[in-house]
């Protein structure tokens, strides 16, 4: 299986910056697609940034220009580089990530622990 450790959530005031890591471990065998999903309270989980294997990246609109997701394909780990942030940006950060763990393997979908960002003065 593959587990997905994720750190760098925290307490911050409005217009600061933090760094999300997500490092996957156990049987990967290569990795797809890797992302970050938000959920603040009351409310649905949503996408907030997507690195494709190939390094092409999609984000939600509401956080362009704001936050860069990345990746270390030789470390498994993606990471969210927040900046300007806002409290309507607090929200528990769920790490996704789209792996297969053999070469002949259905790729499959896991999810990180998730860590608490909260944005406020």
């Amino acid at each position: 299986q593959v587990q997905l450790v994720e750190s760098g959530g925290g307490l911050v005031q409005p217009g600061g910056s933090l760094r999300l890591s997500c490092a996957a471990s156990g049987s990967v065998f290569n990795i797809d697609a890797m992302g970050w999903y938000r959920q603040a309270s009351g409310k649905q989980r949503e996408l907030v940034a997507l690195i494709y294997s190939g390094g092409g990246t999609n984000c939600e609109s509401s956080v362009k220009g704001r936050f860069a997701i990345s990746r270390d394909n030789a470390k498994n780990t993606v990471y969210l580089q927040m900046n300007s942030l806002k409290p309507e940006d607090t929200a528990v950060y769920y790490c996704n990530v789209v792996a297969r763990t053999t070469g002949y393997g259905p790729f499959a979908a896991y999810w990180g622990q998730g860590t608490q960002v909260t944005v406020s003065s």
